[in-house]
């Protein structure tokens, strides 16, 4: 499979270690690109639903092909979410070409653009972070109830659903909130002199440009790996969302540049779980 050559790509809300998480989708995703560098939006392993019982392997095979990106020497950086706070205490960590950093300043051609994850302008994950535990959690529930439908609804013959998406869709707080988080990135980055401001966090996928009275910015948002399966990519001077199509795939034969042979020995150079399980049980600075 010949990979295509992409600029910059921009992955969030991939929540690694949920049962939601479409791993095998995205590691054909990336075996399927080439890419100069590449942002990390946030959420990409859930350290706050992390379980030793539920790390699969196609989980742990995203994580090589990361690092082997990182070894070739792609410039990857990682910027910290809600879900993966606990990185936050290692920012502006630094190894090779990987860096941890909670937001990043970087120039996009001959723009500027703010990158953050989003959740500072989550009123709940501010002021009541254990109600928005306790939603991750209902999400997650749901992504599985979704699954055993779909499941029953592709038996009979029928298209597949989104529950999640129809309770946003239908619930006009829900519908609202997307669009103040929207605006009030936009209006921040105006202020401060960008031209871009690239989300993730509220898991929709967009590229739009949005207007105040003191002036425009292309908003962006990099989707997730849960329901859209969605990237954000430039190149050549241009953006768009990639979508995960299966179709795309079935007349391929991935490059094995990601098989159990990698990364020699990786899992017991690396212990992921034990990692993960260390800082979920400590505290966050």
């Amino acid at each position: 499979m010949n990979k295509r050559e992409v600029d910059l790509v921009v992955l969030s809300d991939v929540h690694l270690g949920t049962y939601g998480c479409h791993a095998k989708e995205l590691l054909c995703y990336l075996k399927s690109i080439k890419p100069k560098k590449i942002l990390l939006n946030g959420d990409i392993i859930d350290i706050w639903q992390f379980s030793k019982r539920y790390w699969p392997e196609s989980h742990m095979k995203v994580i090589r092909k990361i690092l082997k990106f990182v070894a070739e020497g792609t410039p990857v950086t990682y910027l910290t979410g809600n879900h993966d706070e606990m990185l936050r205490k290692f920012a502006d960590f630094q190894l090779g070409s990987l860096t941890i950093t909670n937001k990043l300043s970087l120039r996009i051609g001959k723009k500027r653009a703010w990158v953050f994850h989003g959740d500072i302008f989550d009123v709940t994950m501010q002021h009541a972070k254990w109600l928005a535990r306790l939603g991750a959690i209902g999400y997650d529930t749901l992504i599985l109830l979704n699954s055993l439908v779909n499941w029953i609804l592709t038996k009979l013959g029928r298209e597949k659903m989104s529950l999640s998406k129809k309770i946003k869709n239908s619930i006009k707080n829900a519908v609202k909130f997307i669009n103040d988080f929207e605006v009030t990135a936009a209006t921040l980055a105006i202020e401060k002199g960008y031209q871009y401001v690239i989300c993730g966090h509220i898991h929709q996928p967009a590229i739009r440009q949005i207007q105040t009275e003191r002036g425009t910015v292309t908003y962006l948002n990099s989707g997730d790996w849960i329901e859209n399966l969605t990237a954000l990519e430039y190149h050549k001077g241009n953006w768009q969302i990639y979508r995960y199509h299966p179709a795309e795939y079935l007349s391929h034969e991935l490059d094995p540049d990601t098989s159990d042979n990698d990364n020699d020995n990786l899992d017991g150079k690396l212990d992921i779980k034990r990692l993960l399980d260390l800082l979920k049980s400590e505290p966050t600075v």
